[in-house]
């Protein structure tokens, strides 16, 4: 899919489809939040699929944090003059969509969050570990999804790789350190934008009880999960995610 990539001043996107735009955020290794599914299920029924790179490794290290990232999916928005999005974020996407958000709440319709960080930050140091060997990455690789065989060579590769750059690795933990001090346990219950969450049942990064807070706190959400199902719903069980997100936004009128 990436041979589809636009390049517009400091975007570089993809896009498909016409309708109702579906912002997609992806985690902190595009691999392990791949959208394929949704990007083909979507675009039919009426939704433009919008899915930006995110600076994560690309921005200076001072400026490499949670609130950033918000704000550069809300500079995303304007560039392309829309309103009333949907944004759609797995694992640290999610945290950008929830403080998007929060931040933006007049630009965004409805959340979608799955396998998100934003309350439970022992993840993210976990889930991308320090240096290692290749052997441990795939171990590594594989806790991420309930059925290991979803870890491909590609997706254990682009983690090795990741993990053995000095500079990526610098940003994932100054990543990983503001996604601690921008926890959203306090500001949940004020955001008022309807919420889709949908979880693996066997999640080990951001584990069920996450899930359940999150709609315990957000005050119009509703949660869904998938059985044996890990980090990466989408991914793991396309099929079923895009059967589900698309009977609630059917439900809401979206």
């Amino acid at each position: 899919m990436t041979d589809q990539l636009k390049q517009e001043g400091k975007f570089s996107y993809l896009e498909i489809g016409e309708g109702t735009p579906i912002i997609i955020l992806h985690g902190l290794m595009g691999g392990l939040s791949n959208f394929d599914g949704v990007a083909n299920f979507f675009p039919p029924k009426g939704y433009k699929i919008l899915i930006p790179e995110l600076p994560i490794y690309k921005m200076p290290v001072l400026k490499t944090n949670v609130k950033n990232f918000a704000k550069y999916v809300k500079q995303f928005i304007d560039h392309k003059q829309l309103k009333d999005v949907i944004l759609l974020g797995n694992s640290l996407g999610g945290h950008i969509g929830l403080l998007c958000t929060k931040m933006y709440p007049e630009y965004i319709k409805a959340l979608v969050i799955t396998g998100s960080s934003g309350l439970y930050e022992s993840a993210m140091g976990e889930s991308y570990p320090k240096r290692g060997d290749r052997d441990y990455i795939q171990k590594k690789a594989e806790n991420v999804f309930y059925d290991p065989k979803v870890a491909t060579k590609e997706i254990v590769d682009e983690v090795y790789a990741t993990v053995n750059d000095r500079q990526k690795l610098i940003r994932t933990l100054a990543i990983a350190k503001s996604a601690i001090r921008h926890n959203m346990g306090k500001d949940l219950p004020n955001m008022e934008t309807p919420t889709c969450i949908i979880w693996g049942r066997n999640d080990n990064v951001t584990p069920p009880e996450v899930a359940d807070e999150f709609h315990e706190k957000l005050p119009d959400s509703d949660l869904y999960w998938i059985e044996k199902c890990g980090h990466a719903a989408m991914m793991e069980h396309p099929n079923e995610f895009n059967e589900l997100l698309f009977a609630w936004l059917e439900k809401r009128g979206y």
